[in-house]
């Protein structure tokens, strides 16, 4: 029989016999765990599993028929004697040695005899021999020919082990056997049937807990079969793998630009470099530190593939290229995927894509906790984005192309795709200069270089033909010009490319002293990011306040500033143009086709600012989405708004070009004094120069309806002024004195001057 031993360390578990420092076995039982003891259990279960017996819910007692098989073949003869037992065993388990018969036997005999020392009678002592060896026939059998070999069988028994168990477990130990003991709920339990701990040893190693809630022989399984069908999952290990930064002087434009040649000469690497750079040293030197990068990349003959601003999103139909099926869970699903990549290079390189694609997905999957859908959408934008920039990279392991993106990452898809891109033969490099936004890629190897200067710069310089640098002056005028118009009240011209109206509703006295004002001297003007709130008046002016024409015309010609476009004539908009026939083209589902657009013969705003040429289709989009004019969507009306929109005369267009968000804004007064309608077109005009940020006044002595006939709700506020007067004739407002009347403000505040 062999004796227990200590081990030194868990590992001592998997030596074989013949090479542990003493000659035995071990018997443990484990109470408290931490990483390593997991990991000790994962190993250890392997090895049960291959040459050994797993317990997990107690040994089952012999029933009924295991009891009457036994009676069949040894009859009911006992005899307390390790003779007996000897023979007994060489006809119930005939496959031991006569060595391991002999040492069970001993061992059985052993423990029978210190059973009867405690009091137990030959009845009690049958039943506890009978049930010894049903355990050993229907549990024990596969490692009974195995006890005292060299190469060691092992138990691993999960639960609080009875006293029977115990003495089974003992006997199988001294005859050639390690034993674990798994006690999740501590020694307690244990405690109670060996309290001296004679039997086994209790493993003490530092930094222990109690086990997780969760854990058992389970969950170990689960984790060995999902490693496993990983190990499936990833195929052949690549023959060469990335030695990421490591090689690297920490000179940042050097070891870019360091020849792959020159990195490292072990061939089971391939050497790349992850880097970021985080604003900008010296702001008259940066643009010239890039274009020459660029131009030493072109010499050297690396392909190359430069980014500006972020990754474009992937098109529908290279989402739908993308075949995918329903996958059961995560293993089958990045197995399918990791071969659509569309590598077509070498198989040397295939595998190395495989695994980085594995690699970067699991590592998502784990640090986001992200469901097997929302896993498959961020593989699907890896393989989009890979097919599409693969060709221009070249992927080859002793070149070593250069991915630069001049812009922070700010999508946890574009950060995955640049730390798949940095487990390739590939120099990933990341340019923040601008500081505005915090670049979200987070590794462990990425090496960054921060400084403090930020650069205001949107696009990485070509060549050096193409570069315009600032001189230490022009930057600190630039400094100075942020300081003075960030959150100061003032504002530079054109220092805002996005505005929103925002209509005013004020006392028609008011109209007069809000009319030549700034916007932002206004009510309710504002500035949120780069939008500027726009305060606008869009009213209607009804009757002749005391039926004075005089006064009348001259209160409208004050009115008739250097932004003012006035319409005497109805209808304004001729109801054909040169846009009409292809309206329906230019707007497909209620959405702009802007692209379409733009890019027509009969498109007339080309010459207009690129942030004004957006400004004004999006209130084009916003006055079909928000249906200000009757029939839009209803009866072909949204057609007629786009033909009118992008048809608009040249004077007012051009009233437009030299729009700021912020001073004063440009006018329209639109005077009807006779019975005909408002047209629909003219309708839709000065609803959309509303929008636009126009103040638009219409003046109609006649009090009829006009404009609202063709608006759906409450969009333009009335004015009562006086009188309705009828057959008017517009006079020559060149020939009409201004207004000098007092206004209601200098009545009431200027009455003692």
């Amino acid at each position: 029989m062999l004796e227990h031993i200590k081990i030194h360390q868990l590992n001592d578990f998997f030596l074989d016999l013949d090479k542990r420092s003493v000659k035995g076995v071990f018997f443990y039982r484990i109470c408290g765990y931490n990483a390593e003891i997991h990991n000790f259990i994962t190993e250890y279960y392997n090895a049960a599993r291959m040459s050994g017996v797993i317990i997990e819910n107690k040994i089952a007692n012999p029933d009924e028929k295991n009891l009457s098989y036994y009676n069949e073949i040894m009859g009911q003869d006992f005899q307390m004697s390790a003779e007996f037992f000897n023979q007994r065993l060489s006809k119930w388990l005939p496959r031991m040695t006569p060595t391991q018969r002999k040492n069970v036997a001993d061992s059985l005999f052993a423990t029978l005899m210190k059973l009867k020392q405690e009091g137990k009678n030959d009845n009690m002592l049958k039943n506890a021999y009978v049930k010894m060896m049903c355990w050993l026939y229907y549990k024990f059998e596969r490692i009974v020919n195995q006890l005292g070999n060299n190469q060691i069988p092992k138990i691993l028994y999960q639960g609080n082990v009875s006293n029977y168990e115990l003495i089974l477990l003992s006997i199988l130990s001294t005859a050639g056997c390690d034993i674990v003991l798994l006690q999740y709920g501590g020694d307690s339990a244990y405690l109670s049937v060996d309290a001296s701990s004679a039997r086994s040893d209790k493993l003490e190693i530092q930094n222990q807990t109690a086990f997780p809630q969760d854990f058992s022989l389970e969950t170990i399984k689960k984790e060995i079969v999902k490693k496993a069908n990983r190990a499936r999952m990833y195929g052949k290990e690549p023959e060469i793998i990335n030695c990421t930064n490591a090689w690297c002087s920490g000179k940042f434009y050097e070891d870019i630009l360091t020849p792959p040649s020159s990195r490292g000469t072990d061939s089971r690497f391939f050497y790349n470099c992850f880097f970021r750079m985080n604003g900008v040293e010296d702001k008259v030197t940066y643009q010239n530190e890039l274009a020459h990068l660029n131009s030493e990349l072109e010499k050297s003959g690396r392909k190359k593939l430069i980014i500006n601003k972020s990754i474009p999103m992937p098109t529908p139909d290279e989402i739908a290229s993308v075949k995918r099926e329903n996958y059961p869970d995560t293993e089958k699903m990045l197995s399918d995927l990791s071969a659509k990549t569309g590598f077509t290079g070498t198989p040397i390189l295939s595998s190395v894509i495989r695994k980085a694609f594995i690699d970067t997905l699991l590592e998502a999957e784990k640090n986001y906790s992200l469901n097997l859908n929302k896993l498959m959408n961020k593989a699907v934008y890896l393989i989009c984005w890979f097919r599409r920039y693969q060709s221009k990279l070249s992927i080859k392991p002793n070149e070593i192309p250069c991915f630069i993106l001049f812009g922070p990452c700010l999508t946890d898809n574009e950060a995955l795709f640049i730390k798949f891109l940095a487990k390739l033969p590939i120099d990933v490099i990341i340019f923040n200069p601008s500081l505005k936004a915090k670049c979200c890629v987070e590794d462990n190897v990425l090496f960054e270089v921060n400084y403090t200067t930020p650069l205001d710069i949107e696009q990485f310089p070509d060549s050096t033909s193409n570069i315009r640098v600032g001189t230490a002056a022009y930057h600190a005028e630039r400094e100075l010009d942020t300081m003075m118009y960030q959150d100061s009240g003032m504002y530079r011209n054109m220092q805002h490319g996005k505005a929103m109206p925002v209509i005013l509703s004020t006392m028609y006295e008011e109209i007069a002293i809000l009319w030549d004002q700034e916007l932002k001297y206004r009510p309710n003007f504002s500035t949120e990011n780069d939008t500027v709130m726009m305060p606008v008046i869009f009213a209607k002016v009804s009757g002749v306040k005391d039926s004075q024409l005089t006064q009348y015309w001259s209160d409208i010609k004050s009115l008739v500033t250097p932004e003012t476009y006035l319409i005497k004539t109805t209808p304004f908009v001729p109801p054909g143009n040169s846009v009409k026939p292809f309206a329906a083209e230019f707007l497909k589902n209620g959405k702009l086709q802007r692209e379409k657009i733009r890019s027509h013969k009969c498109y007339q705003y080309g010459f207009l600012r690129e942030n004004m040429q957006e400004h004004i289709l999006d209130k084009i989009q916003l006055l079909i989405d928000r249906k200000l004019i009757k029939g839009t969507f209803q009866n072909g009306t949204e057609y007629t708004i786009v033909s009118v929109a992008l048809s608009m005369k040249t004077e007012i267009v051009r009233l437009i070009q030299r729009f700021d968000f912020t001073k004063k804004n440009p006018k329209i007064i639109y005077i009807n004094t006779s019975e005909k309608l408002i047209s629909l077109e003219d309708s839709i005009l000065t609803a959309l120069l509303s929008l636009i940020g126009f103040d638009v006044l219409f003046f109609v002595p006649t009090g009829y309806r006009t404009v609202e006939n063709h608006f759906n709700g409450d969009v333009i506020e009335e004015h009562q002024a006086g009188n309705y007067l009828y057959d008017l004739h517009i006079p020559d407002f060149r020939l009409i004195q201004s207004s000098t009347r007092q206004s209601w403000r200098d009545k009431i505040f200027k009455r003692g001057t």
